[in-house]
């Protein structure tokens, strides 16, 4: 137990003294830049997948 209590000791010293953080506004920025990606990704993951379901009725119709 005095292991795993040393190693959490040791890891919040290794991000308060050896971690670079960037500042508040970087950080922002960058949570901005990601939402945006995903939601364009999943917009383009739906047109994709509406596609797809459209080519597969039409193949079911065909069928029929």
């Amino acid at each position: 137990m005095a292991g795993f209590i040393n190693y959490i000791k040791e890891s919040f010293e290794e991000l308060k003294n050896n971690v670079t953080w960037t500042n508040r506004a970087e950080a922002q920025r960058l949570t901005v830049v990601v939402a945006v990606f995903s939601i364009i990704f999943s917009l383009v993951i739906w047109g994709v997948d509406s596609g797809f379901a459209q080519v597969i009725k039409g193949y079911f119709n065909i069928l029929n």
